[in-house]
């Protein structure tokens, strides 16, 4: 199946020729000297490629010019190793090639200048003027504020800056952008690969700025890699599992020390901590690539025999038969935005909003046909089954709470109203005090015995986006964003989850997780990406001044902090402990919700609209009697 779906994409390596590259600093400008050696047989490339090439010159610098790109111009008065790329498809939707500082396009974007595609250092509105040190950081700082109440240097262009020097090429094109551009990390880890979770909030940006390339490009590459065995101790995945990252690798060609070629490293769980796979992956792929046909109006890559095949081998890995009874995802700790154990094992409301989704997100996509007539029967049961589900056992709300707290147990019949033996003594005693008279929301998890009564924000507002929640649930949820605002918000939207788990139940949930601790990281600490999606729901509902609000509140510092990727403490007044600065998730996240507050209308290319066949079978399923289910009638019946 690999090698068959590998000759469908044309997948290939792309060629170089190793080169020198040295860089001397003038007044304005950095000038390249190129000492190109080696050669390429363009027959041998043109067979390998199925098809016309068009073979120009590109300039890639190679190593981590991109994570020294700000504050540090010593790092590029030094060599550098660059790759000069041999080869480009015609096929492209755009055949420019940009050599470096020349100004021009690459792919349908528009390239920085030559100090910004070589990832140097930051200037100042006047070109001559180079940040060298930290005194001029700090000064440099002072003056941005100051020159942003004139509108110059404002906070979103330095955005755009950063989230372009961020992006990754692969053979010339753009793919994708790495995690993270943090100068101050020692270590780097796995931030310098393309998270397919992280590069989402990436391509909305790209989207609404009418850059479709890079998008494109990341779809069908990611493809790509969907067809790859990898395995954890012998054992392989199933078919159609996306993976969580990858990286783009440059290896010597066999039998030529000269010549090098890119290759496409990914990663499916097995080099990640606690070796888990990405259950997120996959959905996150089918709604950008629904995005991308919105915003771009080119149906013609979703209509692909090949895109077609990739929704399927998701549908199928996700709609398989098992042994779980309940129509959500069972799934581990650490498959989805929270990747480290953090006690949501089980059915976590992430990956139930976001799998509804991507279910109607395929729906709409799945060109009709014989073959696809199955596949389309169990999604549409699922989304019944699964909106139901949702809606009807995960809401809480005053009366809910109300409910569960007089709830009686070991209950055996169709028609019981504690249908999954929740204790009320499961009821926290900080929720109790913090459950608004008015607004709901999702808990995080259910299970057998379990309720995880923590609100988790994206769940709940991708619940909303998709239309996953009905309208006066959606309101809810909102409503309690306002009311919890001190709580959710603080000083640095948004609370990935809340309250944080502490105390003997941190040691016992995390594992004593060290990064996890209270009021950091995934337990409750304050995420700025999650900023666009709050930014969506709040539009689909006509309640933008919510959005517009935590907006104010991000930019009151997030520039200044030079862009974390998370904030610590219950009031989020602390950078991360171990946050990377430069997040590339939370400059694109900030983007997205300054984007779609100054033109509302693109919002709903991102919104799922409930349509009418499922309202009705939904409306039927809630007002259907239990007690009319049809049984087996046995001889002899024993309740044990």
């Amino acid at each position: 199946m690999g090698s068959s779906i590998q000759l469908v994409f044309g997948a290939v390596p792309c060629h170089y020729t190793t080169t020198k590259s040295y860089f001397t600093r003038s007044s304005s400008y950095f000038s390249v000297k190129n000492y190109v050696k080696g050669k390429w047989d363009k027959d041998i490339l043109c067979e390998q490629l199925k098809g016309p090439v068009d073979f120009q010159g590109c300039l890639r610098v190679q190593g981590r010019g991109a994570i020294s790109r700000l504050y540090s111009v010593g790092k590029l008065n030094r060599r550098l190793e660059t790759l000069s790329c041999k080869c480009q498809r015609t096929e492209s939707v755009s055949q420019a090639i940009v050599e470096v500082g020349s100004g021009k396009s690459v792919n349908g974007m528009s390239e920085p200048s030559s100090l910004q595609s070589l990832e140097g250092p930051k200037l100042l509105n006047n070109e001559k003027t180079v940040i060298t040190s930290d005194d001029e950081i700090a000064a440099a700082s002072e003056m941005s504020d100051t020159l942003q109440g004139f509108g110059i240097n404002s906070i979103e262009d330095e955005a755009w800056n950063l989230l372009r020097a961020s992006i990754v090429y692969y053979c010339g094109n753009p793919i994708g952008t790495i995690a993270a551009n943090d100068p101050s990390a020692a270590n780097i880890l796995n931030y310098d690969q393309i998270f397919i979770r992280d590069f989402i909030p990436s391509g909305m940006a790209f989207l609404l700025k009418g850059e479709y390339d890079i998008v494109r490009n990341f779809i069908l590459h990611t493809l790509q890699l969907q067809s790859w065995e990898k395995t954890m101790d012998c054992h392989s995945p199933g078919q159609g599992l996306m993976p969580a990252s990858f990286k783009v690798r440059t290896v010597p060609l066999d039998g030529d020390d000269s010549a090098t070629e890119e290759v496409l490293d990914p990663d499916f769980g097995e080099a990640a901590i606690g070796r888990v796979a990405p259950v997120d992956s996959g959905l996150w792929w089918i709604i950008l690539l629904r995005a991308y046909g919105k915003f771009s109006g080119d149906l013609s890559v979703q209509e692909r025999v090949d895109v077609q095949t990739g929704i399927k081998m998701i549908l199928k890995l996700c709609l398989a038969d098992g042994f779980d009874m309940f129509p959500t995802l069972l799934v581990t700790d650490g498959s989805c935005m929270i990747d480290r154990r953090m006690g949501i094992h089980g059915h976590p409301l992430e990956i139930q909003a976001l799998f509804y989704s991507a279910l109607l997100c395929a729906r709409e996509m799945l060109v009709p046909e014989e073959a696809s007539a199955d596949l389309i029967r169990a999604l549409n049961n699922r989304l019944v089954a699964l909106s139901f589900h949702i809606r009807e056992y995960y809401w809480i709300d005053m009366r809910k709470l109300n409910e569960i707290y007089r709830y009686t147990t070991e209950e055996y019949s169709y028609d019981a109203v504690n249908k999954f033996n929740i204790y009320p003594d499961q009821i926290p005693p900080w929720l109790v005090e913090w459950m608004p008279t008015t607004g709901g929301y999702f808990i995080g998890n259910l299970q057998p015995a379990h309720m995880d009564f923590r609100f988790f924000s994206l769940g709940n507002l991708w619940s909303i986006i998709s239309s996953l929640a009905t309208t006066d649930q959606s309101h809810a949820i909102l409503d309690l964003i306002e009311a919890k605002w001190e709580d959710i918000v603080a000083n640095m939207p948004l609370k990935i989850c809340y309250p944080a788990l502490e105390g003997e139940e941190w040691q016992i949930i995390t594992g004593y997780d060290p990064k996890n601790t209270p009021w950091s990281y995934h337990n409750a600490g304050a995420w700025p990406t999650l900023l666009w999606q709050l930014t969506v729901a709040c539009i689909k509902m006509n309640r933008p001044e919510i959005a517009e609000n935590a907006i104010k509140v991000a930019e009151r510092r997030i520039a200044r902090d030079k862009w974390p990727e998370y904030y610590d403490t219950k009031g989020a007044r602390f950078i991360g402990k171990q946050a990377r600065l430069f997040q590339t998730w939370s400059i694109a996240g900030y983007l997205v919700a300054k984007l779609l507050i100054s033109n509302p209308k693109a919002a709903k290319k991102l919104i799922n609209v409930e349509d009418s066949e499922l309202v009705n079978a939904l409306s039927n399923a809630l007002s259907a009697n239990p007690k009319k289910r049809p049984r087996r009638k046995l001889k002899q019946s024993y309740i044990i």
